[in-house]
């Protein structure tokens, strides 16, 4: 470009107001043009950038989640260590009720019993108590016969009080309580004396064959009258 003609003073005329307006709008469009081009690089990253409240929506959401998966998590372990500790207090108890569970063996006395012990020995005292309770059942019932039975001897004998306080005079003329114990021994001497002789105790099987047919033999109707009437003239004489 050549330079504006007519020496200094025209250079300085170029230059005036209307030159430093035209430098001026330059240097605005200049700046604005930066400004514009800012912007859109602004919003070209702006429309970039995800949107961020949707993604502290997601974040929200799987932190509540796994809140809840460790919840259900924290509760089934608590769930699961009582009914543990449940079932090891059930073993402690049986140890402490059951007696063979205290009374270990030698060899196993220095370590712990196992479950299925606890609930073997458990079994086996529970059928000894039934078997035990069993007894005693039988036992009772014996008790209440032999009850029964005392029952009717004191009625018996209540009556026969009451027959003597009636008729004082009538039992004058009765047999003296020794020579009925007189007569009872003559019998069972009688009877022993072949039982003696007839029974043999070597063993159960010898003594069960013996007794019957020591029975058979010896007590007859027919041989036990004998018996007693030989001992009935065997008292007469010595009383007479």
């Amino acid at each position: 470009v050549s330079p504006p003609p007519g020496g200094p003073a025209q250079v300085d005329a170029a230059y005036g107001d209307n030159g430093l307006d035209s430098a001026l709008f330059m240097e605005n469009a200049r700046k604005g043009s930066i400004v514009s081009r800012a912007n859109s690089i602004g919003s070209t990253s702006a429309s970039s950038v995800p949107n961020t409240d949707d993604e502290d929506s997601d974040y929200h959401q799987e932190s509540y989640k796994e809140s809840y998966k460790d919840k259900r998590r924290r509760a089934h372990t608590q769930a699961e260590q009582k009914r543990r500790d449940a079932i090891k207090k059930g073993y402690n108890d049986l140890q402490a009720i059951v007696p063979t569970c205290e009374q270990q063996d030698f060899s196993i006395s220095s370590q712990k019993l196992s479950k299925a012990i606890v609930l073997q020995k458990t079994i086996d005292y529970i059928q000894f108590l039934h078997k035990e309770k069993k007894k005693q059942e039988e036992e009772v019932a014996t008790l209440r016969k032999d009850v029964m039975a005392l029952k009717i001897m004191k009625v018996n004998y209540e009556q026969i009080v009451k027959a003597h306080q009636d008729n004082p005079n009538e039992g004058k003329n009765q047999i003296s309580d020794e020579v009925k114990f007189n007569v009872f021994q003559g019998i069972m001497d009688s009877l022993f004396q072949s039982f003696n002789a007839s029974i043999s105790v070597t063993s159960f099987q010898e003594l069960s064959a013996c007794v019957f047919s020591w029975i058979e033999e010896h007590c007859k109707p027919q041989t036990l009258r004998d018996v007693v009437i030989g001992v009935l003239h065997k008292v007469k004489s010595q009383l007479y």
